[in-house]
C-alpha cells in the first residue's frame, strides 16, 4: 500500500510539472535547454556599440578623419534622437544660422560662433575645454524644462544678478536666491533644484552638489570624487561672472540637438568619436 501511494505521488508530481511546462509553453527538453544555453552565450558575448568604440578607436587612438565628423554634422540622430546639426548651424551669418555657427565645414567648426559673445566651440587637443562637449552632454536644468522655455524669467534673472553682483551671502541671497532652489516650478520644471542636489554625497545627490545652503553652492560639484584625484571641487559659481558660472548657464543652455530627451545617453559613441577627434587636434585633413 505504501509503495503504491509513493508511486501515485510521484506520478502526480510528474504530471503536475508537465502540465506547468505545457501551460508556460516551454517543455524543458534537450532542444529547449540547448536553446537557453545559446541565448545565454549570445548575451555574454554581446559587445555594445559604446564598448566597441572605446576599445577599438578611443583607447588605441586610431586617427579619426574629418570626413567622418562631417558626416555626423549632416545626419539626423547622430548624437541621440534629434535633427542634424547643420539644420540649425550651417552659416556664420546669424540671420541664417543660430549663433552664427557654421558646422557645415571644418573651418566653420574651428571658427566657432560669430554672434556675440563670440566664442570657439572647439579647442584643439582639449575636449574638456571645448563647448561642443558641454552642449552635447549637459542637460538643461532643472530636468524636465522645455527646450524653448524662456531664458530671461524673473527667477533666472535673479540668479544672474546675484552672481554678477559678487555672489555674496547677504540678505538678497537669503530672501531672493535661496528660496528659488527649494521651489518646484521656479525655473519651469516640476522639480526643485534641491530634489536632485541636496548634499555633497552621491548618492543621493547628483554630482555631489549641495544647493541647500550657501556653503554647499560655493563648494561646488564632485568635491569627494575630485579629491580622490587630487583635484578641487568643480566650481558652479564664479563671483562676478554669470557667463562662466554653471549655476546660471545650466539654467539657460539647452543640450543639443534641440529637444533631445535628458534620458538619452550623454556618452553616445559618436560623441566619443567627436571628442577623440578634438583630442587628436581637430584636424581638417
Amino acid at each position: 500500500m505504501i509503495a503504491l501511494a509513493v508511486a501515485g505521488f510521484a506520478c502526480a508530481y510528474s504530471a503536475g510539472v508537465l502540465a506547468q511546462e505545457v501551460v508556460s509553453g516551454v517543455k524543458k527538453g534537450p532542444e529547449s535547454k540547448a536553446r537557453e544555453a545559446q541565448e545565454a552565450a549570445f548575451k555574454e558575448a554581446t559587445v555594445t556599440h559604446e564598448d566597441a568604440i572605446t576599445k577599438l578607436v578611443v583607447k588605441r587612438n586610431i586617427p579619426i578623419a574629418y570626413s567622418y565628423i562631417a558626416t555626423l554634422m549632416r545626419i539626423p540622430n547622430a548624437f541621440g534622437e534629434g535633427a542634424a546639426c547643420i539644420v540649425c548651424h550651417s552659416s556664420n551669418d546669424p540671420k541664417r544660422s543660430y549663433r552664427g555657427l557654421n558646422l557645415a565645414s571644418c573651418q566653420g567648426i574651428l571658427d566657432g560662433s560669430a554672434e556675440p559673445p563670440v566664442r570657439p566651440v572647439v579647442v584643439p587637443r582639449q575636449p574638456d575645454k571645448s563647448l561642443m562637449k558641454t552642449m552635447l552632454r549637459n542637460n538643461r536644468m532643472p530636468i524636465g524644462v522645455a527646450f524653448d522655455a524662456p531664458i530671461d524669467t524673473p527667477a533666472i534673472t535673479i540668479v544672474k544678478k546675484w552672481i554678477d553682483g559678487g555672489a555674496k551671502d547677504d540678505e538678497f541671497f537669503k530672501k531672493q536666491v535661496m528660496p528659488l532652489f527649494k521651489s518646484r516650478e521656479a525655473f519651469g520644471s516640476r522639480l526643485a533644484c534641491v530634489d536632485c542636489h541636496m548634499s555633497n554625497q552621491e548618492p543621493p545627490s547628483f554630482h555631489e552638489l549641495d544647493l541647500t545652503s550657501y556653503k554647499g553652492i560655493m563648494l561646488g560639484a564632485d568635491s569627494i570624487a575630485n579629491a580622490k584625484e587630487g583635484k578641487p571641487a568643480s566650481k558652479v559659481v564664479h563671483p562676478g561672472s554669470s557667463a562662466t558660472s554653471k549655476l546660471y548657464t545650466r539654467l539657460i543652455e539647452n543640450r543639443m540637438p534641440a529637444g533631445i530627451s535628458p534620458a538619452q545617453d550623454r556618452d553616445h559613441p559618436n560623441t566619443q568619436m567627436l571628442l577623440a577627434w578634438i583630442k587628436q587636434g581637430a584636424k581638417c585633413d
